[in-house]
């Protein structure tokens, strides 16, 4: 339950710091026209509002619905999700949005994205500036990785090191590295102390998200990080820094080997081989019914050499700048699977998104992922579905090209075209989320 309620903390502050930044966009660009702003709200009120605040003298009310599905600014003469049919059927008034310049109009529309993506840019600038660049190099993994079926079947072998993506070096494992070697013709890994160049085949994208086991993960030594208290490990005298290497004299050269050996030795006594400061021990110790030993294992980041670039307060502004463009063209390159049966399977809802973020609070995680949906959710309104600010913007387009306006009633029609579609993918995506947590 805790994990839980951090999980969700972290997910309402993460968007809500999005979209006030988002509809501040809007905001500001509309009074900067002279365009009434009637509500500025973070959630939706249908019905009601836990909180709301209009200033003396001013045009806009300002507060917190209840329904925690984004939130909105009522511009005037605009057709939103307000759905204002009244105001629309009034004639147009000076300070209103439909009696603004097309230009204008479009400025307007796409402020909020332009905030999103400034906003991730400065978070990812301020990250880098506050935390630095530590990654881990693949070229540092000497154990390699362990690749999951799907990539077995393209060639993978567990151990491998991933070295190049035709003439791409592969520097650190991540998204970028997975689009690289699905997109490439060949893969060249370190295999046993040669250089194999493998042959991908079409069709590896979709057998991993078929799979839904992901690429691969990294190969480590077991080497224990700490014994829990009262643990059948702590009792058997494991300490911070053993390697074990063994279990009833059967090899465990990495992390996984001895899960699988465990698994099969459930409710019994073992006996470890590992090393202490260089000198080899062993020990016996009781499995539990869960196939475990009671102690945390080192991460590949505890083990293998990681490297930290730093930064000064301005150059972290360029770098940031290019993290969160090079996020931008990762996430619009994974966008074409979506249209694919296995990527609609793979969507989710609040759930999954709250799943990215970690179990117990850590700022740098957390400024990371909001930088992270801050690029999503500037992609996302950018499209051209009505409802979303991608839709108005395409016929404002449209209205500058042709110099004629679409009809009024027909952009009334297109709204709720859209806000049909986006609720009946929001409800996909959660019902989806539903679905795995049930199976």
């Amino acid at each position: 339950m805790e994990i839980f309620l951090i999980k969700a903390l972290q997910l309402i502050l993460s968007l809500s710091i999005l979209v006030i930044v988002h509809e501040f966009g809007h905001f500001i660009f509309a009074r900067l026209f002279k365009i009434r702003v009637e509500k500025f709200y973070l959630f939706f009120d249908a019905g009601f509002a836990l909180f709301r605040y209009k200033p003396k003298r001013s045009e806009t009310e300002y507060g917190i619905g209840w329904l925690p599905l984004g939130g909105y600014v009522k511009i005037s003469g605009m057709i939103d999700e307000s759905m204002d049919k009244e105001q629309m059927a009034l004639p147009p008034q000076p300070w209103e949005f439909r009696s603004k310049p097309a230009g204008q109009r479009l400025l307007v529309m796409v402020a909020g994205v332009i905030f999103n993506l400034l906003l991730a840019f400065f978070i990812y600038s301020m990250v880098l500036f506050a935390w630095s660049d530590t990654y881990l190099p693949l070229k540092n993994v000497t154990q390699g990785m362990e690749f999951s079926q799907a990539a077995r079947t393209a060639g993978f072998q567990d151990g491998d090191i991933l070295l190049m993506a035709d003439e791409k070096e592969l520097d650190r494992f991540g998204v970028r590295t997975l689009l690289d070697i699905a997109d490439a013709d060949e893969v060249t890994v370190m295999r046993e102390g040669k250089e194999v160049v493998l042959t991908i085949t079409e069709g590896l994208m979709k057998n991993l998200l078929t799979d839904k086991e992901g690429f691969a993960t990294y190969r480590v030594p077991t080497v224990v990080y700490q014994a829990m208290e009262g643990s059948a490990a702590e009792k058997a005298g494991l300490m911070a820094g053993d390697s074990i290497t063994a279990v009833n004299g059967m090899s465990t050269p990495v992390f996984s080997d001895l899960r699988s050996v465990l698994d099969n030795s459930r409710n019994s006594e073992v006996t470890l081989d590992y090393y202490r400061d260089g000198a080899l021990q062993s020990t016996t110790v009781q499995v539990d019914s869960a196939g475990t030993l009671g102690f945390y294992a080192m991460t590949a980041t505890q083990i293998y050499r990681i490297e930290t670039i730093s930064y000064g307060f301005f150059e972290s502004f360029p770098a940031g700048i290019r993290m969160g463009i090079q996020t931008l063209k990762d996430y619009v390159a994974q966008f074409k699977y979506v249209f694919t049966k296995e990527g609609a399977s793979s969507l989710g809802g609040f759930g999954a998104i709250g799943n990215l973020f970690p179990a117990q609070w850590n700022w740098q995680a957390f400024w990371m992922m909001t930088a992270f949906l801050s690029v999503i959710l500037a992609f996302m309104n950018i499209l051209p579905i009505p409802a979303l600010d991608g839709g108005h913007v395409m016929f404002l387009i449209y209205e500058v090209v042709t110099q004629r306006k679409p009809n009024e009633k027909f952009m009334e029609y297109a709204q709720i075209a859209g806000m049909v579609l986006l609720f009946g993918l929001l409800i996909y995506a959660n019902g989806m989320d539903l679905i795995r947590a049930i199976f």
